[in-house]
């Protein structure tokens, strides 16, 4: 299949629209929660949606694969590196974060062969979370 000529611009920008663009140095802990602080961002990873994180007062998060279960957690500074435990998952997962044209970066464990995600959008309203399992 060939492409017209034409239509490879159009195409140029819709792909080079799903990914980050450049970033800066890594975020500190007080930069990192000055602009995370009180809102829900929605990231992407390779052009899809990949999760969202509501970030809450004194470090704690919410965190939710979209599928309307959460976890809760908090985050800490780890050298150049901003660290997450949740509820379930106790084992610090660490990554570094930038400030880009388009929004935050985050590569986990600084490692940009593994895990990049990209800021799709931030909200001031709640993450969505499903209430607890209530049998009869």
């Amino acid at each position: 299949m060939t492409i017209p000529r034409a239509t490879l611009p159009a195409l140029l920008c819709l792909l080079c629209g799903a990914m980050p663009a450049a970033a800066g140095p890594y975020m500190s802990a007080e930069e990192f929660d000055a602009y995370t602080r009180g809102k829900t961002f929605y990231y992407g990873s390779n052009g899809a949606p990949y999760g969202a994180e509501e970030y809450l007062d004194n470090r704690r998060v919410r965190w939710s694969f979209l599928d309307g279960e959460c976890q809760e957690g908090e985050w800490y500074q780890e050298g150049e590196m901003i660290c997450f435990t949740y509820e379930t998952h106790p084992d610090p997962q660490c990554w570094s974060f930038e400030r880009g044209s388009r929004g935050l970066i985050a590569r986990f464990e600084n490692d940009p062969a593994l895990t990049e995600l990209y800021e799709v959008e931030q909200s001031d309203e709640p993450l969505y979370c499903k209430g607890p399992d209530v049998g009869v």
